[in-house]
C-alpha cells in the first residue's frame, strides 16, 4: 500500500525538505560535501557518511553551522557491516531516513587489457555494491513508511565509455541500471529512485587536470555553456530530485553536464555548414 504523508510545503520551504532526514555518502569534500550543504540549507538534517571520518565529520560541522542537526561518520559503504553499524546510529539519533544521496565512488587508472583484478573489483565494491548496500540498509525503513526518495550520482561516462579507467564506466553503467531498477521494484512502496549523471565537474579528485595549463579553456571550449560544471550544480539537481518537488519523478536520469552529451554531431564534417 502507498501513502504520501507529505509535509505541507511553505513559501519558505519550497522543496518540502526541512526537518526530513538525509544522508549523504561519500560527503568529505566535492560533489558529496556540497550535497550535504544544500540539504542543510534547505532546512534537512544531515548525515555525512565518508571512509574519511575527519571529513566527514568536518562537512557535518559545516551543515550544522547552517542550523541543522547532522552527523559526521567514518563508514566504508562497501562493507555491509560498516553499513549496518551506520544504520543502527543514524536510528539512535535521527529515528528514520527520508533522503538517502548515493555519491561515495572512487576511480583507478588502468585500460581493460591490463587492469588488475583487484583494481578493477575495489572500483566496483565502492562505486555499485556500495549504492546497492546503502540502498537496501537505508531503503528497508522508507519501503516500511511508504515513502522515501533515493539519488544516485552516476557519470555520463554511464553512456559514454571513458577510456583508461578500468571499471570506472562499466561500474557508472551499472548505477544507472541499478537505480532504474530500484524504481521499478520499490515504487509500489512509495520510494523514488533516480540519478544524476556529472559532465566535466572540477572537484578536488580531478583538480590536478585543471592545474595543467590550457585545460580549463579547453574543457570549457568543448561544453555549449562554455564553463566546466562545479559541485554545486550537482548539488542543485541532486537536492531538487530529492524533494517533493520532484514528486512524480522516478526511475530517470538527468545529465548535468552543460549540454556536452549533445555536441556529437560536432565531430562529424559538413562542408558549407559550419
Amino acid at each position: 500500500m502507498t501513502t504520501t504523508n507529505l509535509a505541507p510545503v511553505t513559501a519558505t520551504d519550497w522543496l518540502g525538505l526541512r526537518d526530513r532526514v538525509a544522508v549523504v555518502t561519500g560527503a568529505a569534500g566535492g560533489i558529496g560535501a556540497a550535497i550535504a550543504l544544500e540539504l542543510a540549507r534547505c532546512g534537512a538534517r544531515v548525515v555525512v557518511l565518508d571512509l574519511n571520518r575527519d571529513g566527514a565529520v568536518e562537512t557535518a560541522r559545516r551543515a550544522a553551522d547552517l542550523g541543522v542537526d547532522t552527523l559526521g561518520l567514518g563508514v566504508d559503504t562497501a562493507d555491509g557491516s560498516s553499513v549496518a553499524s551506520a544504520v543502527d546510529a543514524v536510528a539512535e539519533g535521527f529515528g528514520h531516513v527520508d533522503v538517502l544521496i548515493n555519491n561515495a565512488g572512487i576511480m583507478r587508472a588502468g585500460d581493460l587489457a591490463s587492469v588488475s583484478r583487484t583494481d578493477w573489483q575495489r572500483v566496483l565494491d565502492v562505486n555499485v555494491t556500495g549504492y546497492l548496500l546503502c540502498s537496501q540498509a537505508f531503503g528497508a525503513g522508507m519501503r516500511q513508511r511508504g515513502r522515501g526518495s533515493i539519488v544516485h550520482v552516476s557519470s555520463i561516462s554511464a553512456s559514454h565509455p571513458q577510456p583508461s579507467s578500468g571499471a570506472y564506466s562499466p561500474g557508472k553503467a551499472a548505477v544507472s541500471m541499478l537505480s532504474r531498477t530500484l524504481a521499478f521494484e520499490w515504487g509500489p512502496y512509495g520510494v523514488r529512485s533516480n540519478s544524476i549523471a556529472p559532465g566535466m565537474t572540477r572537484t578536488p579528485l580531478t583538480e590536478s587536470f585543471y592545474t595543467t595549463p590550457g585545460v580549463l579553456e579547453a574543457r570549457s571550449g568543448v561544453v555549449p555553456l562554455r564553463r566546466v560544471g562545479t559541485p554545486q550544480d550537482l548539488a542543485d539537481a541532486a537536492v531538487w530530485l530529492a524533494s517533493d518537488r520532484a514528486g512524480y519523478i522516478s526511475g530517470q536520469e538527468i545529465q548535468v553536464d552543460g549540454g556536452f552529451t549533445q555536441t556529437l554531431m560536432s565531430h562529424i564534417p559538413r562542408p558549407g555548414y559550419e
